[in-house]
């Protein structure tokens, strides 16, 4: 059974910087792209960020490129979001997810989902 759980949302002043977590577990994902997502209330969930488990392509969306990095530690199965320089208009819930697929920005060709973390920035 394919898990993913994000940790690391919390309160955080304009400006600051949080990494957040997601702990893969339950198959083999070298051949899986994953993905950071984000909702905020009210809104669409829109893409993040998102990269290869085995390395290589990695993109951002056009908001927090420069701002945010994708990162992945193979041997732990733990995929990370650094976000630094963060606004108020990142509040959101972050959700991980993993496509057996090229790394995407399309959330329909995600296959797994995390159950989220909060992130809320204050101004």
């Amino acid at each position: 059974q394919v898990q993913l759980v994000e940790s690391g949302g919390r309160l955080v002043q304009a400006g600051g910087s949080l990494r957040l977590s997601c702990a893969a577990s339950g198959r083999t994902f070298s051949r899986y792209a994953m993905g950071w997502f984000r909702q905020a209330p009210g809104k669409e969930r829109e893409f993040v960020a998102a990269t290869r488990w085995s390395g290589g392509n990695t993109v951002y969306a056009d908001s927090v490129e420069g701002r945010f990095t994708i990162s992945r530690d193979i041997a732990a199965n733990v995929v990370y979001l650094q976000m630094n320089s963060l606004k108020p208009e990142d509040t959101a819930v972050y959700y991980c997810a993993a496509s057996y697929s090229n790394c995407t920005a399309y959330a329909a060709q995600y296959d797994y989902w995390g159950q989220g973390t909060q992130v809320t920035v204050s101004s």
